[in-house]
């Protein structure tokens, strides 16, 4: 009995453990903070700059199997003509540039692409698993986090991005 309620409490505890937010993370709902963005593959940025306009934001390393994966159908999205008015980024959690860079070589990905410094973003978009893909309203609000791998450029992911932008240019 004794080890059965320590394996219960092992599992809630490292359920909980799993679901903690980062320090300082934005939740649903609530608008992205200022941040100084170190661009990879373009001049730094402010997050600031990306308003105006949906926002879709990736937050991947290279080292990481599935971010691998989506970095193509992210690349098709970001030229897709029908979003041409949403911007897509990344943003690696890379400690070294050089190792982000060298993924983005390899994975010929064009749009553009930042380094989170200090674990400033990491922590404030709650990329605690990776990947993760942000999707932001004009007044830079978040209304969607996705965790995992996504072929962002299937029927689906397409129809989660329209309903998501759509929903959130009809609330006030």
């Amino acid at each position: 009995m004794k080890s059965l309620f320590c394996a219960i409490f092992l599992c809630l505890f490292g359920l909980t453990a799993v679901f903690a937010k980062t320090p300082g993370e934005v939740e649903i709902g609530s608008t992205l903070r200022e941040a100084t963005m170190q661009g990879l593959n373009g001049p730094a940025r402010k997050l600031s700059e990306f308003r105006g306009k949906p926002l879709i934001i990736n937050v991947w390393a290279s080292w990481c199997g599935p971010c691998q994966q989506e970095m193509g159908s992210l690349e098709r999205l970001a030229w897709r003509d029908e979003f041409r008015k949403t911007t897509v980024i990344g943003i690696s959690t890379d400690d070294y540039p050089d190792a982000a860079k060298a993924f983005l070589r390899r994975t010929n990905a064009t749009f553009n692409h930042y380094i989170d410094s200090r674990l400033l973003l990491e922590n404030m978009l709650g990329a605690d698993r990776l990947p993760l893909t942000l999707l932001v309203d004009a007044k830079g609000r978040v209304l969607q986090k996705v965790y995992g791998a996504r072929e962002w450029d299937s029927a689906e992911s397409l129809e989660l991005i329209r309903k998501t932008f759509e929903l959130a240019k009809s609330k006030p």
